[in-house]
């Protein structure tokens, strides 16, 4: 970490800042101070005040992003949780506070107190009759360039826009990327109208280990811890969905966790190791009835948040009303391929795999070639909000049976412009049943599969007990999130997503 009380490794900007400081603290300011007693934002200034008659004083505080510096009077521009306002500074209101002025700079955090105004040029404005500086920023903040070209359009030069630096500097991309902070915000109202709608339903909010000894409740690799005290290896959880099932047992007839999940795979626009999952039971339900629950949910949650089901996303008009598209996943495949995936033989299923380039080897289960065929021939044509439903009893070991269509299950996946948002099961409750899928999955472990599920006899004693009929729904936040706020990469609706260090 780079020590910056050795003034000689310091750039020049920072030995200048660092000079400025200890000027500041020779006047007897301090540079770094404890607190403001803030009562007003810019935005509200801006719209409630703006056309006031009345000399409205407010405080106001924020980081310094522009100085206009002109003899006996400033110009800066603050920015806040809201937004930018101007400030005026003239020395003669506060000669003492404009002379300590000379030594701030762009990135500093100062507090106004001052009254609105407009100036000649008809820009809202707090004149300031007392100013103090709170934080000193040291290291300086990138300013971008703005120029108006001969077209008349905004060319900003300078501009803090590489992504990799974005996403390990989560803190400066938040301070010089407006757009950036209202995508977090907005993240923030999605999961609180999720929330909500749960809640409101009755369904009563838990929280289960994060540290599991057995981990389970998804097909996916773990990531191993030890605790020295018990000496065992632990495992931080992949799913939710065992443990809230337990609950089912217990006697709650809706649980639900918003919660954080980890799987050890691969990093893409879609997929990163730590994410955030809402996972709901519901009891004595199935899942025809999950279905017309996450139109309800996601619905509400559009409504709440933007007031509408409809959006352009990646410049497609997508309408998230219901009810939405239902699709067979084996007759999807059949029409793509030619073959039917309940009758054909493990050698048609490696015949059509080679057919469409997919690495058997990599893919040594059935279920998990079908699934990838199912991804590259039928799955981006899913654009509108699409039920895909009805999967082969390989691809799901945790679903039941389906009631009527020997070899599937009652399971769902919700897809919108070929992305998954959520998966959903008719849960399975026939503890024999359960015992035959997990040792099939233990199977395929040793053969290779490193991501089959391992058996949890503690889940199967739970359901022993008896489970009643259960629907089951996983919904992934940070995909839905991506969706609602058109970002391209999981990594943009992640405040601090995972990254490889830097030497």
């Amino acid at each position: 970490m780079e020590n910056i009380q050795t003034h000689d490794d310091l750039n020049s900007l920072m030995k200048r800042r660092l000079e400025e400081l200890d000027e500041l603290r020779s006047r007897g300011v301090n540079p770094f101070d404890y607190s403001f007693d803030v009562d007003s934002d810019s935005q509200t200034i801006l719209e409630q005040y703006s056309d006031s008659e009345d000399r409205i004083t407010v405080k106001i505080a924020g980081r310094i992003v522009t100085i206009r510096r002109m003899g006996k009077a400033s110009f800066t521009h603050i920015q806040d949780k809201t937004g930018k306002i101007q400030i005026y500074l003239r020395r003669d209101d506060m000669p003492d506070q404009y002379e300590n002025f000379k030594l701030f700079d762009i990135g500093d955090i100062i507090g106004v107190e001052g009254y609105v105004f407009k100036t000649k040029t008809g820009e809202t404005s707090v004149h300031a009759t007392d100013l103090k500086l709170l934080t000193k920023s040291i290291r300086p903040v990138p300013v971008p360039k703005e120029i108006i070209d001969e077209e008349g359009n905004k060319v900003i030069y300078d501009q803090f826009a590489d992504k990799e630096l974005r996403y390990r500097q989560r803190y400066l991309d938040l301070i010089l990327n407006p757009d950036v902070k209202k995508v977090f915000v907005t993240r923030s109202k999605i999961i609180s109208a999720m929330r909500r709608f749960l809640d409101e339903k009755g369904i009563l909010e838990v929280e289960t280990p994060a540290l599991q000894s057995i981990y389970g409740g998804a097909s996916a690799r773990p990531f191993v811890t030890h605790h020295n005290a018990l000496n065992i290896p632990l495992y931080l959880r992949i799913a939710d969905e065992l443990y809230l099932k337990r609950l089912i047992v217990g006697g709650f007839d809706g649980v639900y966790e918003i919660s954080k999940d980890f799987r050890n795979e691969g990093m893409d626009k879609t997929h990163n190791p730590e994410f955030t999952m809402m996972e709901v039971y519901v009891a004595y339900k199935d899942y025809e009835w999950m279905m017309s629950f996450v139109e309800e949910m996601v619905g509400h949650i559009c409504q709440s948040v933007y007031g509408t089901t409809e959006f352009e996303i990646d410049g497609t008009l997508v309408n998230f009303q219901a009810p939405w598209k239902r699709v067979s996943m084996v007759d999807s495949l059949k029409v793509k391929t030619g073959v039917d995936f309940l009758s054909a033989t493990d050698e048609e299923v490696l015949a059509v795999a080679k057919k469409y380039g997919i690495d058997t080897d990599k893919l040594q289960s059935r279920g998990k070639i079908i699934d990838e065929l199912f991804e590259i021939t039928t799955q981006s044509e899913l654009v509108q909000p699409t039920f895909v439903i009805d999967y082969p009893v390989v691809t799901s070991p945790l679903a039941k049976k389906h009631r009527e269509k020997e070899g599937l299950v009652e399971r769902f996946e919700g897809f919108v412009l070929g992305r998954e948002i959520c998966n959903a099961f008719s849960e399975l409750n026939d503890p024999i049943d359960q015992r035959e899928r997990f040792e099939d999955q233990l199977k395929q472990k040793d053969q290779g599969d490193d991501e089959a599920q391992v058996i949890d006899e503690d889940f199967v004693r739970a359901l022993e007990y008896g489970m009643p009929p259960t629907a089951g729904l996983g919904v992934g936040i940070d995909r839905l999130v991506m969706l609602l706020t058109n970002q391209p990469s999981i990594r943009d609706v992640i405040l601090f997503p995972t990254m490889k260090p830097l030497k």
